[in-house]
């Protein structure tokens, strides 16, 4: 390890490997853990109980103009085997189906149904009240100025992805 990545001493209060459960990475986890579940919450409240946070990573990669199966698992990380059975699930639920590309007949488009779009609105309205609760919970100005730094954070996180 350089000396730029050295571990620093512990912070005040810690000891030993306390730093695993007081990181940025550990607190930003624990916050969309129940950021997410809340959302899940409110889609089985609106009649959508069969929604599982693996489809949320197939949707939120999805155009809703049809997106390329290699392209959806680049985006959300996975290997095209898992995104495969992460599409056939979610085609089992009526949210999208597999269409031929019409410039390469060898690959497939995935897109949403009518039911899918229905489920998208549902989930869009979802994360809606999530946000207005959490805007709540910490405050305006706390709020504001968490999107801004995570706005900020993540821009460049597609080029940096691409560079991999």
């Amino acid at each position: 390890m350089t000396a730029r990545h050295q571990r620093k001493p512990p912070r005040a209060g810690q000891t030993g490997t306390a730093w695993r459960h007081a990181n940025v990475g550990r607190l930003l986890n624990n916050a969309m853990r129940r950021f997410e579940a809340r959302v899940l919450a409110l889609m089985a409240e609106s009649g959508h109980g069969e929604t599982r946070i693996a489809h949320v990573s197939l949707t939120r990669n999805l155009d809703v103009e049809g997106t390329r199966l290699t392209e959806l698992a680049r985006r959300a990380s996975m290997s095209k085997q898992a995104m495969g059975e992460l599409v056939d699930q979610c085609s089992e639920l009526g949210l999208v189906v597999r269409e031929a590309d019409p410039q390469d007949g060898r690959a497939r488009i995935v897109r949403f149904t009518p039911t899918g779009l229905r489920w998208l609105q549902a989930f869009g309205d979802a994360v809606d009240v999530a946000e207005a609760e959490m805007r709540k919970e910490l405050g305006k100005a706390a709020m504001d100025a968490m999107l801004q730094a995570l706005s900020a954070y993540g821009a460049r996180f597609d080029t940096l992805q691409d560079e991999i």
